[in-house]
């Protein structure tokens, strides 16, 4: 059995846990403490940093870290709930007779526009999530939600229902063409990710006419 904590250890610990780092102004936006987090990622490997070190760093307490994140594995995703109700506004407001491919293409776009200032920091999340193990789960539940999204507008289109076949094919393929357009970037530092989406949606479109 566990030893028995002495009194007023349980509670010196709460404290100590939530204590912020003196000498450094604490992270005040979930964005500011994303990238506090991925830098100790990129210095010492995801598995290697715990939230207590996280939020020491950013200078906050672990429960405010919690008010941000609800686990560190959510933390390289940035705030990607808003991302994606971004996406479906963005499809909710196009117009009925553009092509749908077109519409793909430009609502994937619009989901993966960032500030300059923030390219840097999107590398190391995306240097991250494609290739960090401990990370392939979590991904997998993430990349469920993406194509959710896509699957929703594509039946809205055709008269489906998400789950069918159709939108859920279309919506796999999507995130497909966009994971190749980030392997590319990630690949090369001078290339430029939207215009790598573009090229890539234009390509599967061209290689299906190809092939008739």
């Amino acid at each position: 059995m566990p030893e028995a904590a002495a009194p007023g250890t349980a509670e010196q610990t709460a404290s100590t846990a939530d204590r912020p780092r003196v000498g450094r102004a604490p992270a005040t936006t979930s964005a500011e403490l994303s990238h506090v987090g991925l830098r100790l990622f990129i210095e010492r490997g995801f598995d290697e940093v715990t939230v207590d070190e996280i939020a020491q760093e950013a200078g906050i307490g672990r429960r405010t870290f919690f008010r941000y994140f609800p686990s560190k594995n959510d933390l390289p995703w940035g705030d990607f709930g808003m991302l994606l109700e971004r996406m479906r506004d963005y499809f909710a407001e196009v117009p009925p007779d553009m092509p749908m491919l077109d519409a793909l293409r430009l609502g994937t776009q619009h989901f993966n526009t960032f500030p300059e200032a923030e390219t840097p920091f999107h590398k190391q999340r995306m240097q991250l999530l494609l290739n960090s193990p401990s990370l392939v789960a979590h991904s997998a539940v993430r990349y469920a939600d993406w194509r959710r999204v896509v699957a929703e507008f594509v039946a809205d289109r055709l008269g489906l229902d998400p789950p069918d076949l159709t939108p859920q094919t279309v919506a796999w393929a999507c995130l497909g063409v966009t994971l190749s357009a980030y392997e590319r970037w990630l690949a090369d530092d001078d290339a430029e990710l939207i215009a790598l989406i573009d090229e890539a949606f234009g390509l599967l479109a061209e290689t299906f006419r190809a092939g008739g």
